[in-house]
C-alpha cells in the first residue's frame, strides 16, 4: 500500500495554503463528472500533492477524485481533522495525530508510540518499556510500514492525488452487484513501500463515493489479488468514512472509527493499552 513522505507533509497541514491561494482553489465545471449533486454544478478541486503525475493523469479522473473528496466532507474538513482512530483487520487499534505525526498502535498487551516525522518512538509490553529489547526494536521498525498499510485501508480515497500517483479514467464498469460504476486506475512512480501496485477504484455515480476497490500486486497483472467493498459510510466528526471491506463472502471491516479535530490529553503517549475512543 502506498503513502509517500511528500504527501505526509500535505497531510500534516502544509497543503491548506494551496487550497486558499493556489491554482487548485478555482472551481470549474468543464471537467466535472456528469450528474454532480452540487446546486452550482461545480466541485472544488483539492490540491495535488508535490510529485503527483499531472502529465500522466487525465482530467476526468482528477475530476472524479475531487468529487469523491467533496462528498466525504471536502478538503477543508480533511485538513481540520486532527485525530483518526480505527481498528485494523488484525485486531490492532491505532490513533494517528496527523498534525504532529504521532502514531499510536496497540494490540493485546503491546503498545507502540511513534512519530512519523522523526522515526523515533518507544514500545511497551503490559505498560513496561521494551524499546531496547529485540522484540521492542523489531516492533518499532515496523511502525512506519504498519501506518502506511493500515491508514491506506481507512483513507485511500483521500490519496487519489498523492505524490507519485498516476490517476487515469478507465471507463464505465460495474460494481459486484451489477450496479454501474465509474472506474479509475491508480498506479505509482517510485514512491511508497510497494510502488509496483495498481488499484482499480470503483465510484458509484449515484452516491459519488468510492464503493469498491481492486488490488493488483503488479500493475501488469491481468487479474486482481482481491476486489473488496468500500461501503458502510457514516459521518465521523468532520469526515464521511466507510467501514465495510468485505469481498461479499467474509466479514472484514474496520471498527471503532473516529475522526476528531482535537486530541484527548495524554492519550497518544500512554504506555498501557487504552479503551477505544468513541
Amino acid at each position: 500500500m502506498i503513502l509517500s513522505r511528500s504527501f505526509l507533509s500535505l497531510l500534516l497541514g502544509t497543503g491548506l495554503a494551496l487550497l486558499l491561494t493556489g491554482p487548485s482553489a478555482c472551481t470549474s465545471s468543464k471537467t466535472l463528472p456528469a450528474g454532480t449533486t452540487e446546486a452550482t454544478g461545480k466541485v472544488l478541486s483539492y490540491p495535488t500533492a508535490p510529485g503527483f503525475d499531472q502529465a500522466g493523469s487525465d482530467a476526468r479522473a482528477q475530476a472524479w477524485a475531487d468529487t469523491v473528496m467533496q462528498n466525504m466532507g471536502g478538503y477543508p474538513a480533511w485538513q481540520q481533522t486532527r485525530l483518526l482512530g480505527w481498528d485494523f483487520l488484525d485486531g490492532s487499534y491505532q490513533l494517528w495525530d496527523k498534525h504532529t505525526g504521532d502514531f499510536r498502535w496497540q494490540k493485546d498487551t503491546l503498545v507502540a508510540v511513534y512519530n512519523l516525522n522523526t522515526k523515533q518512538g518507544h514500545t511497551y509490553s503490559k505498560g513496561q518499556d521494551i524499546s531496547t529489547t529485540e522484540k521492542g526494536k523489531k516492533l518499532l521498525d515496523r511502525m512506519y510500514p504498519i501506518w502506511v498499510n493500515n491508514s491506506w485501508w481507512l483513507l485511500m480515497p483521500f490519496k487519489l492525488k498523492d505524490s507519485g500517483v498516476t490517476l487515469t479514467y478507465k471507463g464505465a464498469g460495474q460494481l459486484m452487484d451489477g450496479s454501474p460504476a465509474e472506474v479509475l486506475n491508480m498506479t505509482f512512480k517510485n514512491v511508497g513501500v510497494t510502488p509496483d501496485n495498481k488499484y482499480e477504484v470503483y465510484i458509484n455515480p449515484k452516491t459519488k463515493l468510492v464503493e469498491e476497490w481492486a488490488y493488483f500486486p503488479k500493475a501488469t497483472d491481468a487479474q486482481p489479488a482481491f476486489r473488496r467493498r468500500w461501503t458502510e459510510y457514516k459521518q465521523y466528526g468532520p469526515l464521511k468514512l466507510a467501514a465495510d471491506r468485505t469481498d461479499g463472502k467474509d466479514g472484514r471491516r474496520l471498527g471503532h472509527i473516529t475522526a476528531s479535530t482535537t486530541v484527548p490529553a495524554g492519550v497518544m503517549q500512554n504506555p498501557a493499552p487504552i479503551a477505544r475512543l468513541e
